[in-house]
């Protein structure tokens, strides 16, 4: 075979000014040439001398001795067309859109609802039959509830405070509260503080600041503050202050997750708490404050429905940043509950969240109200 059966161009020197077109040179011939890319090709070949060009030509007819080549046939198999019965792509099918998750609870409502009857049935049974039986039930819950907390500082953070002065201190701060007032509450708290300091004292002195101010803060957090619960029995309706406080701060509670978990979508506060909502809030503002008002009107003596609006304000909100605290405190841990002790609730102190900041404002506001 000679070259132009190849298809292969005259050689540049025969080529003439006609030949080569309005400013475009044409490269030469070669296996990698592809003839529909001809026209984007507008670079310079680099010159290749007569002898060499003959070898290239005859290096290129030995390899395409078995297939048809050269500028004017494109080197891949050209592709069958699909018939026209056969449409190129299949259309994806439009997608549903996606259904909305139900909003589930995050723990087992059965069993909370369980614990929650069978506690308050034993809290309702001793604070209307025997006022120190009920009193004697604030001090086991101070007890436990110290027992978590100083669990979990040991467990998360290393911190050591003192259990055996605490729980002790405690038990008696309650009593105190209950037998002399809140004179007896805040001289067993300097006594309970400062077996706190010298307990301490017999280990070693590291961690010995951290150790003993945990140690005090638990001290004021737990036993402190529920003492204001037993104050509030030693009036004369005081079953039915302590009824009603903790009525409240329940109705608080399951008004501000009720309305939260239906319509709540504004976050309250997403770095210490994500599942509160500002509009849960509002329900529990709205809830205990309409119970503050049937309640102090029929249950207290002497109570006006205005002042059950406000002590229902007041309730929400310091019910609200109790649970704030005690957030904050785990999340600082590390742990979701303090404690297992209660199914479907988590530990004692994470039901002591909201009454135990509450307390106090509610035995405030009734002493204000209708006297101690």
């Amino acid at each position: 075979m000679n070259d132009s059966s190849w298809g292969a161009p005259p050689r540049p020197e025969h080529w003439g000014p006609s030949d080569q077109g309005p400013s475009q040179e044409v490269p030469s011939a070669g296996a990698a040439y592809d003839a529909y890319d001809a026209p984007s090709r507008t670079h310079r070949s680099p010159a290749v001398p007569d002898a060499g060009r003959d070898a290239v030509d005859r290096e290129q007819r030995d390899r395409g001795a078995a297939r048809v080549s050269g500028p004017l046939f494109r080197e891949e198999t050209p592709q069958e067309p699909m018939p026209s019965s056969v449409p190129p792509s299949t259309p994806q099918q439009p997608q549903r859109p996606a259904q909305p998750e139900k909003k589930r609870a995050g723990r087992d409502l059965r069993a909370a609802i369980g614990v929650g009857v069978g506690l308050g049935a034993v809290i309702l049974a001793s604070l209307f039959v025997v006022k120190a039986v009920f009193v004697g039930v604030i001090a086991v819950a101070v007890v436990v509830g110290l027992w978590e907390l100083t669990s979990r500082l040991d467990e998360r953070k290393g911190i050591k405070a003192p259990l055996v002065p605490l729980a002790v201190g405690g038990a008696a701060m309650v009593v105190a509260g209950y037998a002399r007032g809140a004179e007896g509450a805040w001289v067993a708290m300097a006594l309970t503080s400062l077996a706190v300091l010298v307990w301490r004292m017999t280990e070693k002195p590291e961690g010995y600041l951290k150790d003993v101010t945990a140690g005090v803060f638990a001290a004021f957090y737990v036993p402190f503050l529920a003492t204001f619960v037993a104050m509030m029995l030693t009036a004369d309706d005081g079953p039915w202050r302590v009824f009603v406080f903790l009525l409240l701060t329940v109705v608080s509670d399951t008004g501000a997750y009720a309305i939260g978990w239906r319509f709540g979508k504004t976050k309250l506060a997403p770095r210490i708490s994500p599942g509160k909502t500002r509009e849960g809030l509002l329900g529990a503002v709205t809830f205990a404050m309409a119970a503050g008002a049937v309640c102090m009107h029929f249950l207290i003596d002497d109570g006006q429905w205005w002042q059950g609006l406000l002590l229902g304000l007041a309730v929400a909100a310091s019910a609200t940043l109790g649970d704030l605290g005690e957030s904050m405190i785990k999340r600082d841990l590390g742990i979701k509950d303090m404690g297992t002790l209660l199914p479907g609730h988590g530990g004692i102190m994470d039901r002591l969240d909201s009454l135990l900041p509450t307390a106090p404002v509610v035995w405030l506001l009734l002493v204000a109200f209708v006297g101690s």
